[in-house]
């Protein structure tokens, strides 16, 4: 472990006065209000993130997805099987080189896109937050993410 220099309370085993468990809590909270919004798409929330990166950048690699979603290859292998068997992705090889597995939509995922346009705001009006409030949250995500990835 390295030296840091931050004076914790006293109390630093405390559950009470842990950062992470309510970061933990709040995102198992989230994943379970998206839940029945994405059971009328027949997604996960995993599947969803796929969803949402592959609506934005067609034909992008696997390693790439990965990267985008902190996901491992392991963890996307069979994520991807399951979306594949639902027609919405097809995988394939790229063009320019044949090692490197890419992402496309198939045209069931592309029709899907549509019906999840209502997504965003459903779990707006879940959060009931006002906007500058879920832009920080975001903001603060992104920088613990930065700082431990």
């Amino acid at each position: 472990m390295t030296q840091c220099t931050i004076d914790l309370q006293q109390n630093s085993l405390l559950l009470s006065n842990q950062a992470c468990f309510p970061l933990y809590s709040a995102a198992n909270a989230v994943v379970r209000a998206y839940r029945p919004l994405l059971d009328e798409l027949e997604l996960t929330y995993s599947q969803y993130l796929v969803m949402m990166v592959l609506w934005q950048h067609q034909g992008i690699s696997v390693k790439e997805l990965g990267a985008q979603l902190y996901l491992d290859s392991g963890t996307l292998t069979p994520l991807l099987k399951r979306l594949e068997a639902k027609g919405y992705v097809t995988r394939g090889r790229s063009e320019q080189d044949e090692r490197v597995r890419v992402l496309n939509l198939a045209p069931q995922g592309e029709a899907l896109k549509h019906k999840a346009t209502a997504i965003p705001n459903a779990m707006a009006c879940k959060l009931d937050m006002p906007l500058d409030e879920l832009v920080a949250l975001k903001q603060l995500c992104e920088k613990v993410l930065a700082q431990l990835s």
